[in-house]
């Protein structure tokens, strides 16, 4: 056997070797014997270094938290007209609508008009165009105030009106707006209302009256004069609701009479 591996060219030699490794021989021989059967000795395991103890009077960590309305709060009152008003909403992130929406929809229409309007929160049409009210339902309501000599687009403020929601930012799939969010946005609607200074607004929808009067129920709330931020305040159907339900543009109509006669300076409350 020695005589033949002497004999053996160097290419035999390792095409010898490569056979044995594809079998499994992948260790050299040592010069003792190793029983394969025998389970392996147990290796010792070292404990991990405790950490050092705290002194027995050290304080609790806090972690720090973030409140968000303050926050809100201290944005919106930091805010000294429209634009920075706009500027700290957009700045604002700790809403999550904002991580989802298209656009921020803060306005539209004429700055110090009389007459304020407040919806809810901005559709899919809002939400791709920036603007509030200016789906189906913002048609519907620019035609409800026509009828009454007032238009978004009006240049005199006398006889314009200026359009806000609630949220700035789109729900998804157009959900009702939850507590915490109206709690985030609120302080920036009462900065709004305050710059903006109507002497009029008008609540559109159950979320509206909600988040500035504290009652919900549109139906029991339309048609009554009531006081939201110390401004009179006149809840009325969205014009989503009286898309589809149609048979409520009668109520609708009183209620635009009763905004028009508050405008001229009657005391009309019913």
């Amino acid at each position: 056997m020695d005589s033949a591996l002497e004999q053996m060219d160097y290419y035999a030699a390792k095409a010898l070797l490569d056979w044995q490794i594809e079998l499994g021989a992948t260790e050299s021989i040592g010069e003792s014997s190793v029983n394969r059967y025998e389970a392996p000795a147990p290796q010792p395991v070292r404990a991990p270094a405790a950490a050092p103890a705290a002194p027995a009077d050290a304080a609790p960590v806090k972690v720090p938290t973030v409140d968000p309305v303050a926050v809100a709060k201290a944005a919106a009152g930091a805010a000294q007209d429209l634009d920075g008003l706009r500027a700290a909403l957009d700045a604002f992130t700790l809403c999550d609508l904002k991580k989802g929406a298209r656009n921020l929809v803060f306005a539209d229409g004429q700055p110090g008009a009389r007459v304020m309007v407040i919806g809810e929160a901005p559709g899919r049409d809002e939400d791709q165009q920036g603007k509030p009210f200016v789906g189906r339902a913002g048609q519907l309501l620019d035609k409800m105030f026509a009828a009454i000599g007032m238009d978004r687009a009006a240049p005199d403020v006398a006889d314009a009106i200026y359009i806000t929601n609630i949220l700035p930012w789109r729900p998804p799939q157009n959900r009702d707006p939850k507590p915490d969010e109206v709690a985030m946005m609120l302080p920036f609607v009462q900065r709004h209302v305050e710059l903006a200074a109507p002497d009029v607004l008008v609540l559109m929808g159950n979320h509206s009256c909600g988040a500035l009067l504290g009652r919900k129920g549109i139906t029991r709330l339309r048609g009554n004069w009531a006081e939201a931020l110390g401004r009179p305040a006149l809840p009325m159907f969205h014009p989503a609701y009286l898309l589809r339900n149609p048979h409520a543009k009668r109520e609708a109509w009183h209620d635009l009479l009763m905004l028009q006669a508050k405008l001229r300076g009657a005391n009309v409350t019913h």
